[in-house]
């Protein structure tokens, strides 16, 4: 027997409750929830909303991202990254996570979905070894 995957769930739901509002929506969702009960995957539940999050933030042109930095970014640097992401990205909105690190020795690092932006301090110091040891 097959299994479906988080991914495919969460995409099946979406679109069964798309473009659906008052009690056509509410019969939709009962459907899914009923679904997930009968195939005991309401343990999965957290996955499901995360995939299921990322398909809505996708389909609104909405990215997550997260920033790391070894001191609280100020709000007009905030804004450029946002700006930046933005272009990058093709995006409608950013929404920002924050984390301190103080190992980062400066710059910053920039992760969205499985692309790295590395701009720290500890990263340039390594591209320069790497290229000081093959020249």
């Amino acid at each position: 027997m097959a299994s479906i995957s988080i991914k495919n769930l969460a995409s099946a739901i979406y679109e069964s409750s798309q473009d659906k509002e008052g009690a056509d929506l509410e019969s939709a969702i009962l459907k899914c929830a009923t679904y997930l009960k009968n195939k005991n995957l309401l343990g999965k539940k957290e996955e499901i909303l995360k995939a299921l999050q990322k398909i809505v933030n996708k389909d609104n042109g909405i990215i997550n991202a997260k920033v790391s930095t070894e001191i609280e970014i100020k709000v007009g640097a905030k804004k450029e990254i946002e700006e930046f992401i933005k272009k990058r990205y093709k995006a409608k909105e950013v929404i920002l996570e924050e984390k301190i690190d103080p190992k980062l020795l400066g710059g910053i690092k920039i992760e969205i979905g499985d692309e790295i932006i590395d701009a720290t301090l500890a990263n340039k110091i390594h591209q320069l070894q790497d290229y000081l040891i093959k020249n």
